[in-house]
């Protein structure tokens, strides 16, 4: 499993940085877990320089074995290879049912109902990654098809994110169209009183400041001081410690751009360590906030790498369907993020815990400017959502 949770460190960083410098100064924000298994999706049925190119941006060139070329002529899904197999494991791990916890997502495919797709590739998409190819009439009903899609991902989000696909946005001549979206809830293990939250400025990257309603709680957190470049890196538990958000955060005379140039997944590993974070008192300042951010994949998939896949003429999809011209019309990804008080919009409030207020030695988290937060599932350490908060 480890070569899956490096995989996705890397494929995380490499998708943030290119958002990051098509998008400055904007809010950003998608879930690496979600994208990195949508395309495993379609490179379960990538063949030849297609395949390659997959398997390149997602790093799993370096996890050996991961796909088997004779996989097409054999009737057991196990010949995929183990990355697919692993996936299986991995999401049944992270999507555990739990009240206090909502992670929906909704990935499948579409397929143009002119193209026989290959029975075996259906029922080993639908194996490991519990998500069938759809067949739809991209040409004759467009609108109809846009409006299926859309109430899909509605109904798998619970309501979160709809109208994924606006009206005249999926093309009749459409082959294939891969879906995307993610919606995550959960409850804080320490929740923040809501009568402590107050409306406080928070600081733009230019110099200007917008208010915001900022949280406010005592408690005993993971807390790491980083010196170079200076930053505090603060792990908050949702509850039953399964997933925490770890929040990059600098202070002193850094600033965020200083963070960002040497994030790559070793200083990640090595900052939010365990060896580097200890448990302590801190006062926790942040902004409540919602996130919600649609991408269009193309361009940023082609930008990494990944460019035969849209290429009618070069795509090799040969393992989901013998049909020529089998290519991806559009891949779009949408997430949503709400943090607030709880954590979640609906959670009873439990009794006052009341705090000691004369310890020196407590450290202060204050997010009252721009800063970079992952949301990770523990046991796994896998990493779910990416994203920064340069404006509230």
């Amino acid at each position: 499993m480890r070569s899956l949770s490096t995989a996705n460190v890397e494929f995380c960083l490499d998708v943030f940085k290119e958002l990051n410098s098509n998008n400055i100064g904007d809010n950003i924000f998608f879930s690496s877990l979600s994208l990195l298994y949508a395309l495993s999706m379609v490179l379960l049925g990538a063949r030849g320089e297609t395949a390659e190119q997959l398997e390149k941006v997602l790093h799993f060139s370096h996890t050996v074995d991961s796909l088997k070329p004779g996989f097409k002529d054999s009737p057991k899904c196990s010949q995929a290879g183990r990355i697919h197999s692993e996936f299986g494991v991995l999401f049944s791990q992270i999507n555990q049912p739990d009240s206090n916890c909502t992670l929906s997502i909704a990935n499948r495919l579409y397929g143009t109902k002119t193209m026989a797709f290959h029975q075996q590739y259906l029922s080993c998409s639908e194996k490991w990654y519990q998500a069938r190819l759809q067949t739809v009439d991209f040409e004759q009903s467009t609108e109809e098809t846009r409006k299926t899609i859309n109430a899909w991902v509605e109904n798998k989000t619970n309501g979160k994110v709809a109208n994924l696909f606006g009206k005249g946005t999926i093309d009749p001549s459409s082959i294939m169209v891969l879906v995307n979206a993610i919606y995550f809830k959960g409850q804080w293990q320490n929740k923040f009183q809501e009568r402590e939250t107050v409306k406080s400025p928070f600081q733009l990257s230019e110099g200007k400041n917008v208010t915001v309603d900022m949280m406010y709680q005592i408690g005993t957190f993971k807390l790491a001081f980083v010196k170079e470049p200076q930053m505090q890196v603060l792990e908050l538990p949702y509850v039953n410690n399964k997933l925490s958000m770890i929040i990059l955060l600098p202070v002193g005379t850094a600033n965020l751009k200083q963070i960002e140039k040497q994030l790559n997944s070793g200083t990640f590993h090595e900052w939010t360590s365990s060896s580097n974070m200890v448990e302590r008192e801190v006062e926790v300042h942040l902004p409540r906030f919602k996130l919600e951010i649609k991408y269009e994949l193309n361009s940023l998939l082609k930008s990494l790498g990944v460019t035969d896949l849209f290429n009618q003429v070069k795509a090799d999809l040969s393992g989901m369907s013998s049909t020529k011209g089998l290519y991806l019309s559009k891949a779009i990804h949408k997430s949503y993020l709400d943090v607030s008080e709880e954590g979640t919009e609906a959670a009873a409030a439990t009794g006052d815990s009341i705090a000691v207020k004369s310890l020196p030695m407590r450290a202060q988290f204050k997010a009252n400017h721009p800063f970079l937060f992952f949301i990770r599932h523990t046991h796994t350490n896998t990493i779910l959502f990416c994203g920064k908060l340069a404006s509230p």
